[in-house]
């Protein structure tokens, strides 16, 4: 009888120790292929169980979470969200999270080890921390500014403090509101479907995502370039390229849309916008030159992110001289994001450096204490001191005489450039207005802000001029905030 029940003994034993390899199997081995598996729900329930923590503006929330009692019980909710689209992004129960709801979203859905009291707590106890909190650079009156004076037109606004690379403004228009996007169910989906098939496209961020044809904007870098590499020592001599310019290697030749530009001074065809002399600067500069320029400022950068990805703005690497005439005063190839070109205007504000551009200030967790801070760093020392000097006289000179006068403002210096890109078959499409400025109060020793605005629809013919009656006064409206702050 003992054998028998010795036997039944080891049997049991088995048994157990079976029940006990299988449970390390599942709960250690196969745990990471189970957790990810599109069957469960678990770690899905659990995302939703608790509120999201917020993402702030001027330190007040501009998000929030609203209680369903469904299964995926708290949905994410938006203050102005139009207002605020391009910063935050969207955090969907359905479409997942883009822009800051996606770049921070460990520390707004509490799974961040940094949250945690200990090490590993997270990984041990299988829990998630109250979502923390993520604080931004944007100044919430300049947002309004540069949204506002869009007026729903299709275009864009970047403005950044060009002493820290603190984005203060980012926005795209038009807009959507995020929190249609939040839950699940049919409202959802046909809110996707009607976003997504609207042809404004109201969820691209033109801001960061849509490159354009940057037009006479792109003048600045080239004269930049022409500066540094002492293609040009007196701004305010004659260039002595003539008007017609036939475009290098053709028998095409390039139009100005201004008077007065025959053999005209890098001074004035920055005033008054020549394409000729910028297009002929640049062949003298050569390729090597104006590309080595357009990098330092960030052209050709993919990497480029704020923390949410950039698109990368263009400069070809490889061209014929009389493409990169055409290049050389932002036609032809090339293309930027609005947030590049106040990239560079940055860089002129800033005396040649240039600092990383960041949208992030710190992150928190929900009891208050810091969990993270954004330092500002240089991005690229971007021209000697002295050529980001003379540049910063020719774009006060387009304020105060020139294309850029409706910039102007009162108690401070204001330097700015115009810029109507041309586009389509034959540039038969409606151009777009651009406008790039950075403003400095007066009696004091930094600059406030730089900034770049486009108008997609700019009702306007094809002058250069037409990017100072359509978008300099968007920006002199954003500039003149952050001024009084």
């Amino acid at each position: 009888m003992i054998r028998y029940i010795r036997r039944a003994a080891a049997l049991c034993l088995l048994l157990l120790l079976a029940l006990l390899v299988n449970a390390v199997r599942i709960q250690v081995i196969e745990a990471h292929s189970l957790d990810n598996n599109p069957a469960n729900r678990r770690d899905t329930v659990a995302r939703y169980a608790q509120p999201r923590g917020n993402i702030l503006v001027d330190g007040q929330a501009v998000t929030g979470s609203k209680d369903t009692r469904q299964q995926l019980r708290y949905e994410r909710t938006y203050r102005h969200g139009p207002l605020y689209a391009p910063v935050t992004g969207y955090a969907s129960q359905t479409y997942g999270t883009t822009l800051i709801e996606n770049a921070e979203d460990d520390i707004l859905s509490g799974t961040d080890p940094r949250l945690a009291p200990l090490p590993f707590w997270n990984d041990v106890t299988r829990s998630r921390q109250p979502g923390g909190r993520v604080a931004t650079t944007i100044r919430a009156s300049m947002q309004r500014a540069a949204y506002d004076g869009l007026a729903g037109r299709r275009g864009a606004v970047a403005a950044i403090e060009p002493t820290s690379g603190k984005i203060l403004a980012l926005v795209s228009s038009p807009s959507y509101d995020p929190e249609q996007l939040s839950g699940t169910g049919q409202d959802v989906t046909d809110a996707w479907a009607r976003l997504n098939g609207e042809a404004a496209q109201p969820m691209l961020n033109r801001a960061i995502r849509q490159t354009y044809p940057p037009g006479s904007a792109f003048k600045i870098v080239t004269a930049a370039a022409a500066l540094d590499s002492r293609t040009v020592t007196d701004v305010d001599a004659p260039t002595g390229i003539p008007e017609p310019y036939v475009l290098p290697g053709t028998r095409t030749t390039l139009p100005n849309e201004a008077g007065g530009c025959d053999g005209a001074s890098l001074a004035y065809a920055i005033t008054w916008s020549c394409n000729t002399v910028l297009a002929g600067l640049g062949v003298e500069v050569g390729l090597d030159g104006m590309l080595d320029m357009a990098k330092r400022f960030g052209f050709n950068d993919s990497g480029l992110r704020i923390p949410s990805g950039v698109a990368a703005s263009h400069f070809d690497t490889h061209m014929s001289d009389d493409q990169l005439a055409l290049s050389s005063i932002g036609q032809f190839d090339t293309t930027a994001t609005p947030l590049q070109m106040a990239m560079v205007a940055s860089a002129v504000a800033g005396g040649g450096d240039l600092r990383y551009p960041y949208l992030v200030d710190r992150t928190l967790a929900s009891d208050g204490d810091a969990v993270s801070r954004t330092g500002d760093r240089t991005y690229r020392r971007v021209m000697n001191p002295a050529t980001a000097q003379q540049v910063r006289q020719l774009m006060i000179d387009v304020v105060t005489d020139g294309t850029g006068t409706n910039a102007a403002i009162d108690g401070a210096t204001v330097g700015g450039k115009t810029g109507t890109a041309q586009h389509g078959v034959g540039n038969s499409g409606t151009p777009y207005a651009w406008f790039i400025a950075w403003a400095q109060a007066d009696n004091t020793f930094r600059p406030a802000v730089a900034v770049a605005v486009v108008v997609e629809d700019a009702a306007a013919d094809r002058a250069d001029i037409s990017g100072g009656g359509d978008a300099a006064p968007i920006a002199r409206a954003v500039m003149e905030e952050a001024l009084r702050k």
